[in-house]
């Protein structure tokens, strides 16, 4: 099974009350560097850290914590592993076995556990991701849609990446928004009609919404945030048209204080499988021959890896049965 049990490290800010942890790494290497520092090794050994990288460290840690490898290419930003050219595309082999079936509720617990009514009561009219990155997101959108589509943007806010000429062109008849804010849903040019629904209240959500009234559903930047992530899908799946189509884009820069725990642990590879899993075993009908994943990010053309430059950005998509 690809996701494998993780060796966490915890560590408590006297400060801050605050829980930070480090995973481990499921990927085998065979080249790793030896770190000269002995504390670092005797973690290393201790951990038996025959993988890909030794550790990874959460961006809240790197300033606490000593390097261990610099070995592999990691995002400067949040210090997690970046694939390589390709690996995304590759990344959901062996989607067979349920990973969620023995998890306990840490795994989407959040280190803020206060009502997301709370945290998202003030407007937030900002990008959570560079000008790059939301340039690749519309794009992407933009060759996804099509004439007289229906469209829901779960998890939507003042914007939902969909330019408005594109919109215009291609007639579309519905642009839904679902999401947290009024005053953010109000401001996006793109939507039709809004409703503001929390769907991190109970395990058992509901879209407001008939079966079969989506062409494409779109869920950007907010996967890591659900707490019944298998349970949303499934509600997608409902709403979804036969034939219709959901997209997860998602990057690895977040509120890490409100992310589950099943995600704060992984490096972007793991958030690739972990998405297919939730569209896989959410009990709902999406063709598990759909379900593919894409590497959106800008590369740079030199090197022997072409590195991400800016903020990484990454689909996953998958398909209700027809029939």
């Amino acid at each position: 099974m690809r996701m494998k049990i993780q060796v966490i490290l915890s560590f408590f800010c006297s400060s801050t009350s605050n829980a930070f942890v480090i995973p481990c790494d499921r990927r085998e290497t065979s080249n790793l560097n030896a770190s000269t520092n002995s504390d670092n090794n005797e973690i290393a050994q201790q951990l038996n850290l025959s993988t890909r990288r030794k550790i990874f460290q959460s961006v809240v840690l790197t300033p606490l914590l000593p390097s261990v490898s610099n070995a592999m290419y990691t995002d400067p930003v949040t210090r997690i592993v970046l694939p390589s050219e390709g690996e995304v595309e590759s990344a959901l082999g062996g989607l067979d076995d349920n990973p969620f079936e023995n998890l306990d509720k840490a795994s989407f617990s959040r280190l803020d556990q206060t009502a997301d009514t709370v945290f998202y009561k003030d407007p937030r009219f900002t990008e959570h991701i560079d000008d790059n990155a939301v340039e690749l997101a519309t794009r992407y959108i933009s060759n996804i849609l099509h004439e007289n589509d229906s469209v829901l943007d779960l998890c939507s806010s003042w914007t939902s990446h969909i330019d408005k000429s594109t919109a215009q062109k291609l007639n579309l008849k519905r642009v839904s928004g679902l999401g947290m804010n009024e005053e953010e849903l109000k401001a996006n040019p793109v939507l039709t009609d809004y409703s503001v629904v929390d769907l991190n209240v109970k395990p058992d959500v509901k879209l407001p919404y008939e079966d079969n009234s989506f062409d494409v559903v779109l869920c950007q930047l907010s996967i890591d945030y659900l707490i019944h992530p298998l349970d949303v899908m499934k509600e997608v799946s409902r709403i979804l048209k036969p034939g219709g189509c959901v997209h997860i884009l998602f990057s690895n820069r977040l509120f890490i204080q409100k992310a589950v725990g099943l995600w704060t642990g992984k490096d972007d590879l793991d958030h690739v499988y972990t998405v297919a899993a939730y569209l896989k075993f959410c009990n709902g009908n999406f063709a598990s021959e759909s379900i593919e994943a894409r590497d959106l990010s800008t590369r740079k053309k030199k090197g022997k890896e072409k590195m991400i430059q800016g903020d990484p950005v990454y689909v996953v998509r998958a398909k209700k049965y027809v029939g």
